[in-house]
């Protein structure tokens, strides 16, 4: 029997992030994906700035500096790269990987002789990525669309896997079930 209660909640999650992903944002925008045109950023809600909110979670400017403009969408709720003690030469996987933010900053740890691999769900969130692959010259990430209860990679083929907020997402987290 087919579980229409996790298809519900995977739909709603890909419509949600699927509208983010497409709505234009100017580089360090004052406004976060999650805010309507009519509500006034605030530093104190998930209106603030993406560059604020990362700053807030840990990132450096030399972060923000370094990543295409539209990767960094606010949407995270920490620095996982800052824990995660990245080394030259690993494969990184990034679960939830949206536009890019958090792999990119992986792959320039990781160096040209490591990947990163980003896994999304929404096809919306992987074309933006890829974009933003492309215009900052990364050739060691590959996005590829997936849910993290199925990934799309192969066993025992990555050293490091890392994630921001996506894993409260996931159906399995929040049905109980998959």
């Amino acid at each position: 029997m087919k579980d229409t209660s996790s298809d519900m909640i995977r739909s709603a999650v890909r419509e949600t992030y699927g509208r983010i992903a497409q709505t234009p944002q100017p580089a360090h925008s004052d406004a976060g994906g999650c805010c309507s045109p009519s509500t006034p950023p605030d530093q104190s809600s998930c209106c603030a700035s993406p560059d604020s909110v990362s700053l807030q979670y840990g990132y450096s400017t030399d972060d923000l500096a370094v990543v295409p403009d539209g990767a960094d969408l606010g949407l995270g709720c920490g620095n996982p790269g800052a824990i995660a003690a990245l080394m030259p030469g690993e494969t990184v996987l990034d679960l939830g990987s949206g536009a890019g933010f958090d792999a990119f900053l992986a792959a320039r740890a990781v160096g040209a002789t490591g990947q990163v691999i980003g896994v999304d769900m929404t096809p919306a969130m992987v074309s933006r990525a890829r974009a933003n692959a492309v215009e900052g010259g990364y050739t060691n990430v590959d996005f590829r669309l997936g849910e993290i209860e199925r990934l799309p990679v192969a066993d025992a083929s990555v050293d490091v896997i890392i994630s921001n907020r996506v894993v409260t997402l996931s159906v399995v987290n929040a049905s109980g079930g998959g």
